[in-house]
C-alpha cells in the first residue's frame, strides 16, 4: 500500500501532514490571542462572568442550575449530569467581554439541555460509543496496517467513524450555544450594541477550535478509508 500516492505523491502527503499540524495550532493561537485581548476590555455593565451566568439563567427561569468556579484557564464547561455551569477563575471573577461571552456560551448549553435540543441529546448519546471508538480504533488500524489485514483496518475505521461523528455533531451544538449566548447577552443588557462585534469575535474564535478538530478528524478518517480502498485493489 503506497500511502503517499493516495495524496498525490510526496507533496500531497506533506500538505496532509501540514493540515493535521497547522490547523489545530492556528485555531489554538487564535483563541488565545482573542481571549487575551478581550479579557482586558470590560463590558459596560461591569458584571463578572458568574453574575452574567446567574442573570441569564434566572431570566430563563433556570434557578436550579448552579454556577461553580473551576481551576485552570479556559476550562469552562457545562455539566448536564449535575446541572452546573463551571467557569474558570479568570472568567468567574472577570468583568471582561471575554468572561461575559464564555459564561453566556456555557449557559447556552444549559438552555439547550433544558429545552432538550436535539443535537445536544444526540451528542450525549454518542459519548460512550465515541469514547470507546476513539480509544480502540488505532489498535485495529495499526494492526491492520502492520499485518496487512484489511478486515482489521476496516474494523478500526468503523470505530474511528463513531468518534468522528461525535466531532461533526459537536459543531451545531457549539454554534447554537454561541448564537444563544449573543441573544441572551443583548436581551439581558449585559452588553450594548457597540460591544456586540467584539463579543462575537470571542465566540467565533472559540468555535474555530471545534472546526479545526473536526477538519483533522475527518481528514484522518478519509486517509484510512483511502488506504483501505487501496488495499482491496
Amino acid at each position: 500500500m503506497e500511502e503517499c500516492s493516495l495524496f498525490g505523491g510526496l507533496g500531497g502527503y506533506l500538505i496532509y501532514i501540514a493540515l493535521l499540524l497547522i490547523v489545530p495550532m492556528w485555531a489554538q493561537s487564535k483563541v488565545k490571542s482573542t481571549y487575551n485581548k478581550y479579557s482586558k476590555k470590560a463590558t459596560s455593565s461591569y458584571m463578572t462572568g458568574a453574575q452574567v451566568a446567574r442573570k441569564i439563567l434566572d431570566d430563563n427561569g433556570m434557578h436550579d442550575v448552579q454556577i461553580q468556579e473551576t481551576k485552570g484557564k479556559l476550562t469552562d464547561h457545562y455539566d448536564p449530569r449535575k446541572k452546573v455551569v463551571r467557569l474558570s477563575s479568570g472568567n468567574f471573577h472577570g468583568q471582561s467581554m471575554a468572561a461575559s461571552a464564555i459564561a453566556a456560551h456555557e449557559v447556552g448549553h444549559a438552555i439547550q439541555d433544558a429545552q432538550e435540543y436535539a443535537f445536544l441529546k444526540f451528542r450525549s448519546a454518542l459519548v460512550p460509543v465515541a469514547s470507546f471508538g476513539s480509544n480502540i480504533s488505532f489498535f485495529f488500524i495499526i494492526a491492520g496496517l502492520i499485518f496487512t489485514m484489511p478486515n482489521l483496518l476496516l474494523l478500526g475505521i468503523v470505530f474511528m467513524s463513531a468518534a468522528v461523528l461525535f466531532q461533526v455533531v459537536t459543531l451545531p451544538v457549539e454554534f447554537d450555544a454561541s448564537n444563544r449566548a449573543m441573544g441572551q447577552l443583548v436581551s439581558s443588557g449585559v452588553i450594548r450594541n457597540n460591544e456586540e462585534r467584539e463579543t462575537k469575535k470571542v465566540l467565533n474564535a472559540a468555535a474555530m477550535t471545534y472546526v479545526a478538530a473536526t477538519v483533522v478528524a475527518v481528514a484522518e478518517l478519509v486517509r484510512f478509508i483511502l488506504i483501505y480502498a487501496a488495499s482491496r485493489d
